[in-house]
């Protein structure tokens, strides 16, 4: 057990790390909350001045705030709809014996490494190109006419570049999780005749909860930020325009940064909310 003299000496060396991590967040967001309440113009004149809550309310009561907060959590929603279902069947896929399994596994994860701007231009360039695209090219094959992907499948496009990005977490997650799941159960379900769909229906997805909700919790916070994928292929264009998309405009492109750090306020108290929200669920099934 540990003395009172050695929780003293540990908590003295974590000191230091304790400090500069709380730095290192606590400076931006208390200098963002400091540009929030003041009209800021770099290029045109700095510092003006104090002006309350006004840009909270221009922000709030902006045409483009409900739209893009609407988008995001449509992005959000399709990412995570489709990393879990094919994260499952994925994982499910990999946990069979087959040959060349280790190679299959790090070539299923490989996409997750990949920085967002390239698999951004990758998707762009390569598959979603209406006139050299792979997909185009494809569709050409079948006889039908290629589809302008980044103009008439917007969002639909954003979504399926960022799943392919996050699938390989999801499913690495998944897989551990149905790796741990005790065989005997499952053999002992077949024996009594249960079939492949109530098998997993009854023993490997309640099995999955806990690892399902961890996926959710973690790419949702990642997910609220998503910028990369969208700056590199619409531009925002197209109704593709997120919160975090939204703020960027505010600050770089109208060069205001009171508007935006106002912005940045919502984006935290909208990050924080969603944040509550599964960490509830996530933790009435680690408890269950």
């Amino acid at each position: 057990m540990a003395t009172k003299a050695s929780r003293s000496a540990a908590r003295l060396m974590m000191a230091p790390a304790v400090v500069l991590l709380l730095g290192w967040m606590l400076v931006p967001l208390l200098t963002t909350l400091w540009f929030s309440f003041r009209k800021y113009l770099p290029l045109r004149g700095g510092d003006q001045g104090f002006v309350g809550f006004d840009n909270y309310v221009r922000f709030v009561t902006s045409s483009a705030f409900w739209p893009s907060v609407w988008t995001t959590l449509v992005i959000v929603l399709g990412v995570l709809l489709i990393t879990v279902v094919f994260g499952v069947l994925l994982a499910l896929l990999l946990d069979q014996p087959m040959w060349g399994q280790g190679v299959v596994r790090i070539l299923v994860i490989a996409p997750f490494f990949v920085m967002p701007t390239v698999s951004a231009l990758v998707w762009k360039n390569m598959f979603m190109d209406p006139v050299n695209g792979i997909l185009a090219h494809l569709w050409k094959f079948f006889g039908a006419q290629p589809v302008e992907w980044l103009s008439d499948v917007p969002v639909g496009s954003i979504v399926l570049i960022v799943s392919w990005q996050w699938l390989p977490f999801a499913t690495l997650i998944l897989l551990t999780a149905i790796q741990s799941l005790d065989g005997e159960q499952l053999e002992a379900a077949e024996m009594d005749g249960a079939p492949p769909l109530k098998r997993f229906a009854f023993i490997i997805l309640p099995h999955l909860s806990r690892a399902i909700t961890i996926v959710i919790l973690i790419q949702t916070i990642f997910l609220l930020s998503i910028f990369a994928e969208i700056f590199v292929t619409t531009g925002g264009a197209f109704g593709t325009r997120t919160l975090t998309y939204l703020i960027f405009q505010r600050v770089l492109e109208s060069q205001n940064v009171g508007l935006g750090s106002a912005g940045g306020v919502y984006a935290i108290i909208l990050a924080n909310i969603v944040a509550i929200f599964l960490m509830r669920i996530v933790g009435k099934n680690l408890d269950a």
